[in-house]
């Protein structure tokens, strides 16, 4: 369900990320709100954000080395991701909604086709490893049938905690927070919150098995 009011803290948080499209319907889309998500600021957040991916993903001189391919990659990244941490690398194709809206720690790997719908917030910790194929959907739909012919949609943000190995092919839905040191298993959809230190499989992914804290890296 969308949420009736603002949320002021996911807007002082926005307003630490670059690249934001500031205007009325992205302050109600990151909150959760009913937007309209076909006003101009945002569509034009879209394409250019668009055309940052297809640098990236299409970035491959031929006189190149690995060091300067990946420099040049993790430059680009910086102007596509709204905060980034240190030493990240996600292998092309990858794909975002705006990018901007998108915050993620140290060490962060992504293999291949991940697929980033940022429409609300997604805050990624340190150390985390994706698998090829991951999804991160945090658009969703009304589901009144005019809602969707007038364009009108919402959003709810999305969270992955430190030390997280999400699978293969998995799919993170809208509102869902998985904590630190979870393992996904390849093929789940993460329908509702993951407690930190867990396996998790399945469609709808459920806990299969509880792991044993590790203390924080300082």
């Amino acid at each position: 369900m969308a949420s009736s009011e603002k949320n002021e803290d996911f807007i002082a948080y926005a307003k630490t990320l670059k690249g934001i499209p500031w205007c009325e319907d992205y302050e109600r889309m990151i909150s959760g709100m009913l937007y309209n998500s076909f006003v101009p600021e945002l569509v034009t957040e879209r394409i250019r954000a668009r055309q940052r991916v297809t640098k990236y993903n299409a970035y491959f001189p031929e006189d190149a080395t690995a060091e300067s391919i990946t420099n040049e990659r993790e430059t680009m990244l910086r102007n596509i991701i709204g905060k980034l941490g240190k030493n990240p690398y996600i292998e092309p194709p990858f794909y975002v909604d705006y990018g901007c809206n998108i915050s993620i720690g140290d060490d962060f790997y992504a293999n291949f086709n991940t697929t980033f719908l940022d429409c609300s917030l997604v805050t990624i910790g340190d150390r985390v490893k994706f698998g090829p194929g991951v999804s991160i959907f945090s658009a969703t739909h009304p589901t009144s049938i005019q809602s969707r012919r007038d364009g009108i949609e919402y959003a709810k943000s999305i969270s992955i905690g430190s030390d997280c190995w999400i699978g293969g092919n998995v799919s993170i839905l809208p509102g869902v927070t998985i904590g630190e040191g979870c393992t996904i298993g390849a093929g789940s959809v993460v329908t509702k919150d993951i407690p930190s230190f867990s396996v998790a499989i399945g469609s709808p992914a459920r806990v299969v098995k509880k792991l044993e804290p590790v203390p924080e890296l300082n």
